[in-house]
């Protein structure tokens, strides 16, 4: 790495910071292998503040790693849903059965076991190895990336695997004998709430202030550098509810792609006129009575963005019945069917009367018409 120095002088005050302002959080209590792996998992890609109730959620309902592996999938969709990225949690099934097959039951204490299991990258394997056996292996995500780049004013691009190598290699190199734990959770924990991500860095609050390079050279915004990946494609959806009084279609998605396995509301490709719904509708073999217009809405993806739109469409209860598609009561499917994110916004409609009625009336460019 560029700009080396003492690596001495990091250590200690930052064991010291993390020691007297680490927050309270569920997985740093009781910690045993499984919760750390749990909590790693939910925290990719996704906030501390919003994984703290999923996290309880889940420890409750699957306590063992066992629990996990023999969970029904729709049941664990379920106990996921809205934290996205759904092949996460079937990776961890996944690995769970391999654990239950191949070490008792228990995730094995060795990096490279850990790493080898489905789902399990570097971060995570080191993070679990480190945090819950006292391994001394580094556990480097976007967070510590991040320090380490500014401290040392380094403006290398974070994205090559070569950089991401040698921040591996310089923090084992560092890494405090017997407190490999604190010393990865201290560096993860300054970059989430001190040496931020977005906006100014809160520098007088840092135990590494009079030692950064970024800092001394004013550079803080301009690091860390990572090359721009390509620009999500952009997807024009249309979201049909497809509705008999209190019951309300939903399709499962292919077990494998985006969002595989999971319910979903019927939807085709592209913004579709009401007559097109309509007909899309009698595709179905259904008799579609009532065609209301709903609000735009939109998703994003890592890689895609939908642009949807949306028709609340009432059928006849006969042909509904002589379909055979998977009407559900509408009350029932919150609690038992797993709905992507990406449909929150439709998916609004299908509460109370009362609240229907005013999430109706808020709606933008809304219409109504019989068929």
């Amino acid at each position: 790495m560029k700009n080396y120095f003492d690596p001495d002088r990091l250590v200690t005050p930052l064991l010291d910071w993390y020691a007297a302002h680490a927050r309270d959080l569920p997985w740093r209590r009781d910690v045993t292998p499984y919760r750390v792996w749990v909590s790693e998992i939910m925290l990719q890609q996704t906030r501390v503040e919003t994984v703290k109730p999923y996290f309880e959620r889940f420890m409750a309902a699957l306590p063992t790693i066992r629990d996990l592996a023999e969970c029904n999938e729709t049941r664990l969709l379920k106990l996921w849903e809205g934290l996205g990225y759904y092949s996460r949690v079937r990776n961890m099934q996944t690995a769970a059965r391999e654990v239950l097959s191949s070490y008792d039951g228990c995730l094995p204490a060795d990096f490279t076991r850990l790493l080898s299991l489905k789902g399990i990258g570097r971060y995570t394997a080191g993070a679990i190895a480190s945090i819950a056996f006292g391994i001394p292996v580094p556990a480097v995500d976007g967070n510590v990336l991040r320090i380490i780049m500014r401290v040392t004013a380094d403006d290398s691009d974070i994205a090559r695997a070569s950089v991401r190598s040698d921040v591996e290699h310089f923090l084992q190199e560092i890494m405090p004998a017997g407190q490999a734990g604190a010393f990865n959770q201290a560096l993860m924990e300054l970059g989430a709430t001190v040496c931020l991500p977005n906006g100014e860095p809160l520098c007088g609050e840092c135990p590494w202030h009079s030692l950064c390079k970024a800092r001394q050279q004013g550079i803080w915004n301009e690091l860390p550098v990572k090359k721009k990946p390509p620009a999500r494609r952009i997807e024009n959806r249309t979201v049909l509810l497809v509705r008999d009084d209190d019951h309300i279609l939903l399709c499962r998605r292919p077990n494998r792609g985006l969002l595989a396995g999971m319910y979903e509301f019927p939807n085709r490709e592209g913004h579709l006129s009401p007559d097109e719904a309509a007909a899309a509708v009698r595709d179905m073999h259904l008799s579609p009575l009532r065609i209301r217009r709903l609000e735009n809405a939109k998703h994003i993806f890592s890689h895609v963005e939908w642009h949807m739109t949306g028709y609340m469409i009432q059928v006849d209860s006969l042909t509904r019945e002589e379909a055979g598609l998977l009407f559900v009561e509408i009350g029932n499917m919150q609690a038992h069917y797993p709905i992507p994110s990406a449909f929150a916004a439709y998916a609004g409609y299908l509460c109370s009367n009362d609240k229907k009625e005013e999430a109706d009336a808020a709606a933008s460019a809304i219409h109504e018409k019989d068929l």
